[in-house]
């Protein structure tokens, strides 16, 4: 009997993300439809089969999905084949199952999109969006005085 893997998912206005967990998988088989169909299916560390199918919200470009094969993860970059953002993952209104998720790190609104469009671009890494930027050292720092000097000693 085979098994799901946790699915983490995010989108922009033209790609969908899907985070497969699922450490030292082997025999990783994705395959993308341009009706909008998307399997997976792998080999888990004990032997175990992990597969899993969906049918997306809208219609994708096959020569456009790429497949990053990490130690803990498997990470799919789908391109939709019409820009826009899809009001969910699936095509079914129904609840997904619960082993698909939302990727909270990967996360990005529509409104945020341009800001991070430099961020997103990398597909080849888990580079998550939404962070703020790095900020000097002493922002945030309270000044402490030197209670040695104010001593008088």
């Amino acid at each position: 009997m085979s098994r799901h893997p946790e699915v983490l998912w995010a989108q922009r206005s033209d790609k969908v993300y899907l985070t497969i967990s699922l450490p030292d998988a082997k025999d990783i088989s994705v395959k993308c439809e341009p009706q909008g169909f998307f399997s997976f299916s792998a080999m888990g560390v004990q032997g175990e089969s992990f597969d899993f199918s969906l049918e997306l919200f809208g219609k994708i470009v096959p020569e456009g999905c790429k497949t990053n094969v990490g130690l803990r993860n498997i990470i799919c970059s789908i391109m939709k084949e019409e820009k826009g953002w899809w009001k969910r993952l699936l095509k079914s209104e129904e609840k997904p199952a619960p082993y698909i998720k939302v990727d909270w790190n990967k996360w990005c609104d529509e409104d945020d999109e341009e800001q991070n469009s430099d961020l997103a671009s990398d597909d080849d890494d888990d580079t998550y969006v939404g962070r703020e930027d790095e900020s000097s050292d002493d922002e945030g720092l309270l000044y402490l005085p030197d209670l040695e000097k104010a001593r008088g000693d």
